[in-house]
């Protein structure tokens, strides 16, 4: 019982995780042959590699008490649109591609932010509209024509299947490694960069954030143009990973993308939350929906339900636990 008062919330929440994501693996190789290899490693990581930009973009908007229901269709649009731009021009170097789809998303991720913060309009009002709004614009830029592997350039055909380290026979895709890296640098930012961690403070309380000096607006304006930009990456990854790009490109990141962060212990409320926490929850959702696609005995119309009922669970087991926590430790301190 020691241990447990004085162990920290986000402590507590990583190690619950990783002993979820232990057991959802553990089921899923009794029930499906051959679920331990190394393709299936690949196939999980690959797709986690695809969601798990968005969900550290989803996750700095979530620590600012905000929320962003337009990444999905942020996504969308910059996939659509980069396979546009590399169809016409093959020869386009791949940072080049890569910064500007982050550029793109950064830029409708402002569209968010402006209305949000200086127009002081709820987060789930201004994004449930552009949510609409971008996918719109999708649908008539688009022409109703597609985007396929054809028309791509060799180099981003070849990408999902290019190898950028073997660990234990294992091999880490180049599209893992720059999810990896988004997961790192944000890490890192959000721990010893000073500025970052505002992000925090105006989630944990706005007005004490306003008093102490911090430009709030700014701040959230920020989150907003973060999140576009990391959705602009992942529609890079979803471009790199699938070729063919339709108007539904990126239909449901948006649950997948809040799934992951929630599940990953970053509260909904704002003010707290890690990028362990984000990598590990994309990854058990991940995990979870792979598994089921390949697991005969549950229908794949009950995958986003899971889903919605793992943010239920998780945002329940947060607040019982937290409120567990604060009587142990009261109870520790008498």
């Amino acid at each position: 019982m020691t241990l447990l008062t004085r162990a920290s919330p986000q402590t507590l929440r990583l190690l619950a995780l990783g002993l979820a994501l232990l057991a959802t693996i553990l089921f899923f190789a009794t029930q499906i042959e051959g679920y331990l290899s190394p393709r299936m490693f690949n196939r999980i990581s690959s797709s986690t590699a695809v969601v798990l930009p968005v969900a550290v973009g989803q996750a700095i908007v979530i620590m600012t008490r905000n929320i962003d229901l337009s990444a999905g269709s942020m996504l969308g649009v910059v996939a659509y649109m980069a396979g546009q731009i590399l169809s016409a021009n093959p020869d386009l170097h791949p940072i080049l591609a890569v910064l500007f789809c982050m550029a793109l998303g950064a830029g409708l991720g402002a569209i968010n932010g402006l209305i949000i913060a200086f127009g002081r309009v709820p987060s789930i009002i201004v994004t449930l509209g552009t949510l609409a709004l971008f996918r719109s614009f999708l649908v008539e830029w688009s022409d109703a024509k597609t985007i396929t592997t054809a028309i791509l350039p060799q180099w981003l055909v070849d990408l999902p299947s290019a190898n950028a380290v073997s660990i234990g026979g294992l091999d880490i895709r180049v599209t893992v490694v720059l999810a990896l890296a988004a997961v790192l640098v944000t890490g890192l930012a959000l721990t010893f960069y000073r500025p970052a961690r505002r992000f925090y403070a105006v989630g944990s309380n706005p007005d004490a954030a306003v008093m102490a000096g911090i430009n709030a607006p700014r701040v959230v304006l920020t989150a907003f143009i973060l999140s576009g930009a990391f959705a602009g990456l992942s529609g890079f990854l979803f471009l790199a990973k699938f070729g063919n790009i339709t108007v539904v490109a990126g239909l449901g990141y948006e649950l997948k993308s809040i799934a992951a962060v929630v599940v990953g212990g970053v509260s909904i409320m704002g003010g707290s939350g890690s990028m362990i926490g984000v990598l590990m929850g994309a990854l058990l959702v991940d995990t979870i929906d792979n598994s089921l696609t390949r697991w005969a005995v549950v229908s794949e119309f009950w995958r986003d339900a899971l889903l919605g009922g793992l943010i239920m669970a998780a945002v329940t087991v947060d607040t019982l636990a937290s409120r567990q926590l604060a009587r142990l430790r009261k109870g520790g301190t008498q």
